[in-house]
């Protein structure tokens, strides 16, 4: 426990006598000093205990009394302890009143007691506390090892951990989601620190916050980020009611240690099977679902022998850094671990490629998040069985291309086809080619009768009818026939050809878009 201002004044030895402050005895005493100065302040750093004969303070002024002891207690000094038969024989009236009305205890030194008692017994109390305190910190720290290796390790380290900080603890993946909480009530109040965990991922590990009246309670929480690179592998959360004391920091970092080693032990299987989720994609787009079932075994389940979907996202921004297809597929993979469901997320070059079954919660949750991320722009297949892979990727290919040219942030491949095709010829690199292929008529209207380009649209909108369109136009038919023979001659190509009609028409839209 530590060591408060009741411990001193009831030390025998000391034959201390509280004359003002006597409510004010819990007080936690971190050092003691002693100085005659008129304002010691500048000179501590709070949660001292002063001692003074007084030799130089105007004791008989009430008004300097006062002041004096409001510097005191401005500047964190949690006890007065006023030596007399050096200067005084009693302790100064003055003093007394002006310790009372602050209020800061006032204990009397007898004149038998010497200052340096007082300083080795603080001294001795501050020592024997902090070896309490690391002695306890080992032994929670064997237990919470002893927790590690048992079955269910992480679950039964996170219990005890609560249960020796009187609180509770969590923990959570990269993403921010929680992996574990204990007690069982912890998780809910523990989901409610995303915004937190998001503050702490940009800073690298290790790194730590303290959050007040965190998750909606009155609990005080400490949040600390664990492994030894430069992005964070996971959090941990404390929350109590109280600030940490000593020991009970030394069980926090033993925890934190125990958790990072555990955690880079676990990325390393991770990666491994990063590996392998990149492998049997290679296998799956090679046509090959049969060697990537042989190789996969039974840690995917299931997959392969029912419908998937595949998710393809990119940066939407050349320059944007890899944070959110790492963060999309780190949530991805934590909802895949929650729901136990199985999923290949995999990093190709700056993309990710998501394959995971199509009713699957964790592939709802990417493409959910996906849709959110402004970032990053996304393209989601039809269902198609495992040996129709290759073209479901083909498809998330294209629903890819169309949300980067439409500016969207997912597209799934059933939009791909739906509403008209006129959107797309707002591209720069169609408008460039429509007002290439249409130049040399509109400088022929620009420096010759009859109108080409307004003809060529009328006939191609009456899908060639003669007089249907030389009627639209207000012309004899013949003229307008005269007109598409000179369309041909200018550029040099058939009218009778349906590719050049079907070019002419989008670059007339085009062009007029």
């Amino acid at each position: 426990m530590p060591l408060t201002l009741a411990s001193l004044a009831h030390h025998s030895a000391l034959k201390l006598s509280v004359l003002a402050g006597g409510d004010r005895l819990d007080a936690e005493v971190r050092w003691v000093h002693t100085s005659e100065l008129d304002d010691p302040g500048p000179y501590l750093e709070g949660g001292e205990l002063l001692l003074t004969t007084g030799l130089k303070l105007d004791v008989e002024d009430a008004g300097a009394m006062r002041g004096y002891v409001r510097r005191l207690a401005a500047a964190g000094v949690v006890g007065l302890g006023f030596g007399v038969g050096v200067g005084h024989d009693t302790v100064p009236a003055a003093l007394v009143a002006a310790a009372a009305e602050v209020p800061l205890p006032l204990l009397e030194v007898p004149r038998r007691t010497p200052f340096i008692a007082i300083s080795k017994a603080v001294s001795a109390a501050i020592a024997k506390d902090q070896y309490r305190a690391v002695t306890a910190g080992f032994d929670a720290q064997r237990e919470l090892t002893r927790a590690a290796l048992a079955p269910g390790g992480t679950t039964a380290l996170l219990a005890r951990l609560a249960a020796h900080l009187d609180g509770w603890a969590a923990l959570y993946d990269a993403s921010g989601s929680v992996l574990a909480a204990a007690p069982d009530w912890a998780g809910r109040r523990a989901a409610r620190l995303a915004g937190e965990i998001d503050r702490l991922r940009d800073t690298p590990a290790p790194a730590s916050a303290a959050v007040e009246g965190a998750a909606g309670t009155e609990d005080r929480v400490e949040l600390q980020s664990l492994g030894s690179g430069r992005r964070p592998r996971g959090f941990l959360a404390v929350g109590t009611e109280e600030r940490l004391d000593t020991s009970a920091r030394y069980v926090v970092h033993a925890a934190v240690a125990l958790l990072t080693l555990s955690l880079e032990q676990s990325q390393t299987l991770r990666d491994a099977q990063a590996r392998l989720a990149a492998a049997l994609l290679r296998m799956l787009l090679a046509g090959e679902p049969e060697h990537a079932r042989s190789v996969a075994g039974d840690l995917y389940g299931t997959l392969f022998e029912q419908p998937v979907r595949v998710l393809i996202a990119e940066p939407s921004d050349p320059h944007a850094g890899p944070d959110a297809l790492t963060l999309l597929a780190e949530r991805a993979d934590a909802a895949a671990v929650r729901c136990g469901e199985p999923l290949l997320a995999v990093r190709d070059g700056g993309r990710l490629v998501v394959l995971a079954a199509e009713d699957a919660a964790a592939l709802t949750t990417a493409a959910d998040l996906a849709d959110a991320e402004d970032s990053l722009a996304s393209g989601l297949s039809a269902p198609a069985d495992a040996a129709d892979v290759p073209e479901a990727h083909a498809q998330a290919e294209r629903a890819l291309a169309v949300a980067l040219r439409r500016g969207r942030n997912l597209v799934e491949h059933d939009e791909v086809g739906e509403g008209s095709v006129m959107p797309l010829l707002s591209d720069e690199a169609v408008r460039a080619f429509a007002e290439g292929l249409l130049r040399p008529l509109r400088e022929h209207d620009a420096t010759s009768r009859g109108d080409l380009v307004a003809s060529l649209a009328a006939w191609l909108a009456h899908h060639g009818q003669w007089d249907a369109a030389a009627a639209d136009l207000g012309v004899h038919r013949h003229t307008l026939r005269y007109r598409m023979r000179r369309v041909e001659e200018i550029l040099g190509r058939s009218l009778d050809d349906p590719d050049v009609r079907m070019e002419l028409w989008l670059a007339l839209k085009a062009s007029s878009g």
